[in-house]
């Protein structure tokens, strides 16, 4: 499989951008986390043969204008993404949730028509996600509502998770307990 890497400059870090030749959004990781967005590759596709971009995603524009506080500028950006069919109920989930909003691994099990016992297997599903922000797992916390579980870290979690509050305007949409 043939995939484009695209490096964007964003406010948390440089992303990386993962295309195929239909420009579909296939990973979406940031710099420092690279070796784990490889290998995330590797479980979803095997074989694959990863070249720098030699154009512009178009994804990137969309993904400026969410920077720029234009919450809903992502859910267009159409993604593709092998994985079991729970994963990928899972991900369909997470593009649901809207901007701004936070919900619980229960709450995405028992939504999902999952036992609340499932919530350990949709964070597992989470965890698995290749294609952060855009199909945004960072909106999942846990029971208690504290911050968990992000791959690019919980300091960027927080930091998307404030600028949807604060681009959304209204300081009650999200609360987020120790940061």
């Amino acid at each position: 499989m043939k995939l484009f890497l695209h490096r964007i400059a964003s406010p948390i870090g440089v992303i990386l951008l993962v295309t195929d030749s239909q420009h579909r959004v296939r990973a979406l990781d940031f710099e420092d986390y690279e070796p784990r967005m490889r290998s995330l590759l590797a479980t979803h596709y095997g074989h694959y043969d990863l070249q720098p971009a030699t154009e512009p995603s178009s994804a990137e524009p969309a993904l400026q204008r969410y920077f720029a506080g234009e919450l809903d500028a992502l859910k267009d950006i159409e993604v593709a993404t092998n994985g079991t069919d729970f994963q990928h109920r899972v991900w369909a989930a997470l593009r649901q949730i809207p901007p701004a909003r936070m919900t619980t691994y229960g709450k995405l099990a028992l939504q999902l028509g999952e036992h609340n016992g499932a919530a350990r297997a949709v964070g597992s599903a989470n965890a698995t996600n290749p294609i952060a922000i855009i199909v945004p797992c960072h909106r999942v916390v846990g029971a208690d509502g504290k911050l968990t579980g992000f791959a690019g870290g919980l300091e960027r979690k927080a930091w998307l998770l404030g600028h949807e509050r604060a681009e959304a305007g209204d300081p009650e949409t999200l609360r987020l307990p120790g940061f």
